[in-house]
């Protein structure tokens, strides 16, 4: 009573002092833009001495060069030959799990959408349910052909017209 206190010149009064560290976080599986984390006790100090607050972390997923991504399900392009779209052929399709096998039916249609399902995004909380991968064909057309190719082509096209 009656005394008077200088304030500290470090916390002026109030038991907690300005800085920055580094943290690690582990981001779960599933988590998009715009969601936030919370990490428990990592927040500000409490004033003299009180209990620390939590950190909040806004996220922001960068957008991938190869994939779109639409909620829990991913979007690609695969290209194949006019010849693949024709016949059909087994491709390698990249995935969020690395490279897939998948089967392009013969008469696949350019802009055809494939189905891979269960190959997408987990869903945020539950690992076990997936998004589906949704493969869009992209069917490539020569400019130029060989004589070759051109003779070939134009005996399939004189097939078809005998039987129409």
């Amino acid at each position: 009573t009656g005394q008077t206190f200088e304030k500290c010149e470090t916390c002026f009064g109030e038991g907690r002092t300005r800085g920055s560290r580094k943290i690690s976080l582990r981001i779960p599986p599933g988590i998009d833009s715009g969601q936030r984390l919370r990490v428990r006790g990592e927040g500000d100090a409490g004033l003299r001495g009180g209990a620390k607050g939590d950190l909040f972390v806004q996220i922001s997923v960068k957008p991938h060069p190869e994939f779109r991504r639409e909620g829990n399900t991913i979007h690609s392009d695969a290209k194949i030959s006019y010849i693949d779209a024709i016949l059909g052929k087994q491709i390698k399709v990249k995935t969020v799990d690395g490279l897939v096998d998948m089967k392009v039916p013969k008469g696949t249609q350019p802009e055809t959408t494939l189905v891979m399902r269960n190959r997408g995004i987990p869903t945020l909380g539950n690992s076990d349910q997936r998004g589906d991968h949704h493969v869009h064909v992209k069917v490539i057309i020569p400019k130029e052909i060989s004589e070759e190719e051109q003779k070939l082509i134009e005996e399939v096209r004189k097939l078809k017209e005998e039987k129409a």
